[in-house]
């Protein structure tokens, strides 16, 4: 029986990819790394802080991790104004809300950066549960992000239904026991069906409580 929606963060909650990429490119900038577009598509996959600094900078200490991490944090906060809440979240919410399920968060990104985005969104207190990149050793694909939620919300995985916009993101929902629905737009559909998506769609505004559940007992492969 459906209990609870746990929610990937960035282009599932929030439209952030673009700022998220401008303070990764502003911060390698700063360290004299040249990053092309294309080598930043590897931060859109679902990929931890400390994945993202080990992959473009090689091994890094603890220290190094932590100070990095915030130097990037806050050339994102400089650029923060302009991320937008996805299209039809917060009616979807409501919707989530109105029947009683448990709402979580399972994110890649760091804890300050999602707890600060939330909080200047006006959403901090609409989620139960959040577990970020900093809660887990290994980020997605591994499930231990939506495995974490779960438990936060004392629920069995497979009574909660998890949104993803990223490849990596479904696989770890899915090993994580969870049916996944994806968010992505109809050229990008089709990676996201691969991966094990049940469904994608391209925002929230083509959801209600009444089509989850349908598409939770029906569990059909389908793109609206």
């Amino acid at each position: 029986m459906l209990r609870g929606v746990i929610f990937d963060f960035d282009g599932v909650i929030v439209d952030s990819h673009p700022v998220h990429k401008r303070a990764w490119k502003k911060f390698f900038q700063s360290m004299g790394r040249t990053v092309s577009e294309e080598d930043l598509q590897y931060l859109l996959d679902g990929r931890t802080r400390d994945d993202i600094l080990r992959h473009f900078l090689g091994e890094l200490d603890r220290e190094k991790i932590i100070e990095y991490g915030h130097r990037k944090e806050e050339m994102f906060r400089e650029e923060s104004a302009s991320v937008q809440i996805v299209s039809g979240l917060e009616t979807f919410l409501s919707d989530m809300d109105n029947a009683q399920f448990a709402l979580g968060i399972a994110s890649s990104g760091s804890r300050r950066r999602v707890n600060f985005l939330l909080a200047q969104l006006g959403l901090a207190k609409r989620f139960q549960v959040i577990v970020t990149g900093d809660d887990v050793e290994h980020g997605k694909p591994d499930p231990a992000v939506f495995l974490g939620a779960a438990q936060g919300l004392q629920m069995d995985p497979a009574d909660l239904v998890a949104f993803e916009d990223a490849a990596s993101g479904v696989k770890a929902a899915k090993a994580a026991g969870m049916m996944c629905v994806g968010i992505a737009q109809p050229h990008s559909s089709s990676i996201l069906l691969d991966a094990g998506a049940t469904h994608v769609v391209g925002d929230f505004r083509s959801l209600s409580v009444l089509k989850l559940q349908h598409l939770f007992s029906s569990a059909s492969r389908s793109y609206s």
